[in-house]
């Protein structure tokens, strides 16, 4: 992308132009959340203003159009991913929400005491918890894919670990620490071989590449609105029609239900079936609209653009005496983590606050993995396509002066 098209796109983020402590801000966050373009915050503004009835159930001309605008936010969603079918988009909170359903409703249909869940070393809590939680549950055991030095699954390790116990492999499509781009069609593959079904972890990812969920094979694929410049408390759970068919719903209530009586319960059809009580109809939309907002530029393009700044700011973090970047994958999305000399992580993230500059700090949802690398956590400066070069080296220069205060 061009500096023209640069500064165009800023323009249609208002956060951009906030000021922190009186200094420009400079927003190096975006693997925790995004911002929200001027599109997507008119979105819902006009879905509370002129579409705002609760859906489905209404005969009302308001209902009937939030009902419209909510189910073609879902085919849209199904066209972007490529999913076969709408109905095998079901909406959620997010991807923590998305993982807790396949781990109660896959528990419950298919898992014995003695079965097997495979994850990674470089899992997110949300992708390791709910499947402790299921293990103590039902007796499973959790065995997990190890990695090598640069942050890259040791997929001959991985392959070992599957046996005819194993009921599911959950793996990250990119991980929030390392930045690692994991290659999830051949882990699929090579699960799929032993009929063992697969959930992507996508949050990550689907900000930065093309997903295409038929030609991953991916039997579960789940993001986040909020990490893809949509709102918070939406995201997207994805599954073959054929496991939600099989997998009973993981909460009761109104919406879920095709017919109650005191003594039974029927369940709706998809993708009803997983979605109880009132759906966030303005989330949907705003989701929608957001990724149209990503398609009118072009994964791709931002992709390639993305890539650019990453390898600019790892070059020029390299400048710094000390620096230690974690994660060096030979493919890698746009997340850096970092630590320089004995500075504690936090540290170094406070300072730069000072400065206008948002990087996180900590053990990023991760804490297994950053104890396995024997560190308190890193600092982590992550991208997004209204990042610039610029910003790097303002970044760069502020880092420089903090390192040197805090050495």
């Amino acid at each position: 992308m061009n500096p023209a098209e640069i500064e165009n796109i800023r323009s249609q983020f208002p956060i951009l132009a906030e000021k922190i402590y009186n200094k420009p801000l400079i927003y190096f966050d975006n693997a925790a959340t995004t911002q929200k373009p001027q599109a997507v915050l008119d979105k819902i503004n006009y879905g509370y203003k002129h579409l705002n009835a609760n859906i489905h159930r209404g005969v009302h001309y308001l209902s009937q159009q939030a009902t419209e605008a909510h189910e073609a936010a879902r085919k849209f969603i199904a066209e972007y991913i490529n999913a076969s079918s709408s109905d095998e988009i079901i909406f959620t909170r997010g991807t923590t929400e998305a993982i807790n359903l396949v781990a109660f409703s896959l528990g419950e249909c298919t898992c014995q005491e003695g079965d097997e869940i495979v994850i990674s070393a470089m899992e997110h809590h949300s992708n390791i918890v709910p499947w402790q939680m299921l293990c103590e549950r039902k007796g499973l055991k959790l065995h997990i894919i190890p990695i090598n030095e640069k942050g890259e699954l040791l997929l001959d390790e991985y392959e070992k670990l599957l046996t005819e116990r194993t009921k599911l492999v959950a793996v990250t499509h990119v991980s929030n620490v390392f930045g690692t781009v994991n290659p999830v069609k051949e882990i699929i593959a090579t699960a799929h071989v032993k009929n063992i079904p697969v959930l992507i972890d996508g949050a990550q990812a689907l900000p930065h590449l093309k997903i295409d969920v038929q030609d991953l094979d991916a039997d579960f694929y789940v993001f986040s609105g909020h990490k893809v410049y949509a709102p918070t408390g939406i995201g997207v759970f994805y599954g073959k029609r054929a496991w939600l068919e099989k997998l009973p719903p993981y909460q009761g209530g109104g919406e879920m239900i095709q017919n109650v009586s005191f003594e039974k319960t029927t369940y709706n059809e998809l993708p009803f079936k997983f979605e109880a009580g009132t759906p966030d109809y303005i989330g949907s939309t705003a989701l929608a609209e957001a990724l149209k907002y990503v398609q009118n530029i072009g994964i791709e393009k931002i992709a390639d653009y993305e890539h650019e700044l990453t390898e600019y700011a790892t070059k020029r973090l390299l400048e710094i005496d000390g620096m230690r970047i974690i994660g060096t994958a030979d493919h890698k999305s746009s997340v850096i983590s970092f630590l320089v000399g004995e500075i504690h992580p936090y540290d170094i993230g406070m300072l730069l606050d000072k400065l206008g500059i948002a990087v996180r700090t900590g053990h990023h949802c991760a804490q297994p993995l950053i104890d396995q690398l024997g560190i308190p956590g890193t600092v982590r400066a992550s991208f997004a396509f209204y990042n610039t070069k610029e910003e790097i080296d303002t970044f760069i220069e502020a880092l420089k002066k903090v390192v040197a205060m805090l050495s």
